[in-house]
């Protein structure tokens, strides 16, 4: 019987799914029994006061996240601790983080598909992971060449928006258009969303937006919705719960660190345009998006705008630096991607969904643009 305290706010969308990976794991492993502490002890009773509610119930293991606070009393303790912590914290705790520099790159590739050449990034002055994903993004926005324009600020409440919301606003106000804007996390980018609707900018024609963490209700409380990155977080529970385990059954007090990564970006409406001029390269551009299940051939493109075959070929390939043909063949795999992830459908299945005749060169499409065959990119997404 393993005995684990976990000290995490289970309020917000990345710690639920945390902790449903992890409670699968002990399911599968256990038995286990999970012990809290409400959100105030800590105040009430202490440090020590924690420490001896630890020592009473026998606890074997650590979770906790202390955004704000020091942890270093845990240290006394002679049993694993894991931090899924917001600061960067060293020592000789377990570590449960995230790939946010990975993610701020994912997100400058994203938009960059979208031939955006304005790059904006609005972080959190107050955590390291909002710094790292501004760094990301900040790094792949000067190699591929863009403008990139950065703000932050603390999470505003409803005291500190009426007082220091002006900054925020001129600064939106300001940003070149049309701008692909990267928010820190979805709450950041729902605060964007707002201001946007205050000052009559147009998402996404003018603005295109994009969050992390996927949090659904915070996405879809945004008028249009917020396209999010989804991160491995369940995983990352099961992960945990697997070292965690091992650290007991060993005896082996020996710190490693739980690296949570970016796995895809769930598309909402604040996301659907490209930055593109030519009125009749969009219009093939939304038809294509609107029907990419189908087997879409470019004469029947052709015959949707007043171009000739030759010459939509052409003005396509100035506009986006890419073919009709790599241009789809990019959309379908983007999308078999997220259908590997999300359903446990077979990869003859989605190949059909998808317009496809030939499961085998759907195959050679898929690992040539991910280097992955589609068994192994499920395999490295969704195995526990």
């Amino acid at each position: 019987m393993i005995k684990v305290l976990v000290l995490i706010d289970s309020t917000t969308e990345f710690s639920r799914r945390f902790l449903t990976g992890l409670i699968q794991y002990a399911n599968e492993n256990g038995p286990w029994i999970f012990y809290r502490l409400p959100s105030y002890y800590k105040t009430l009773y202490g440090e020590t006061g924690i420490v001896e509610r630890i020592k009473e119930w026998k606890i074997e293991a650590v979770i906790a996240q202390w955004e704000y606070e020091g942890v270093d009393f845990l240290d006394q303790l002679d049993i694993p601790v894991f931090l899924q912590s917001y600061k960067n914290i060293s020592g000789r705790f377990s570590r449960i983080s995230g790939d946010y520099i990975g993610a701020g790159v994912m997100a400058a590739q994203f938009f960059a598909k979208r031939y955006f050449k304005n790059f904006a990034f609005y972080g959190n002055k107050n955590f390291f992971w909002s710094k790292a994903r501004a760094e990301g993004y900040r790094r792949e926005v000067e190699r591929i060449r863009g403008n990139y324009y950065y703000f932050e600020s603390e999470l505003l409440d409803s005291m500190q928006w009426s007082r220091e919301h002006v900054e925020l606003d001129n600064w939106l106000q300001g940003l070149p258009k049309p701008v692909a804007l990267f928010a820190c996390d979805d709450n950041f980018a729902l605060q964007v969303s707002e201001m946007c609707k205050v000052n009559n900018i147009n998402i996404p024609d003018e603005l295109s937006l994009l969050g992390v963490d996927n949090d659904e209700l915070i996405c879809n409380l945004s008028h249009p919705s917020i396209s999010s990155i989804v991160t491995d977080d369940e995983n990352g529970g099961y992960q945990t719960g697997k070292m965690l385990q091992n650290l007991i059954l060993n005896k082996n007090n020996v710190p490693f660190n739980i690296n949570i990564d970016p796995v895809r970006i769930e598309l909402r409406q604040s996301t659907e345009k490209y930055n593109i001029s030519d009125n009749y390269i969009k219009t093939v551009i939304d038809y294509i998006n609107e029907n990419i299940r189908l087997n879409i051939s470019i004469d029947k493109l052709a015959e949707i705008v007043p171009l000739s075959r030759r010459n939509l070929e052409m003005k396509f390939k100035e506009a986006t630096g890419t073919s009709v043909y790599q241009f789809i063949l990019d959309k379908k795999v983007d999308l078999i991607s997220t259908e590997l992830l999300t359903t446990d459908k077979d990869l003859l299945d989605i190949a059909i969904e998808m317009g496809f005749n030939d499961v085998r060169n759907v195959y050679r499409i898929f690992k040539k643009n991910t280097g992955y065959t589609p068994v192994g990119y499920r395999k490295k997404y969704l195995q526990k």
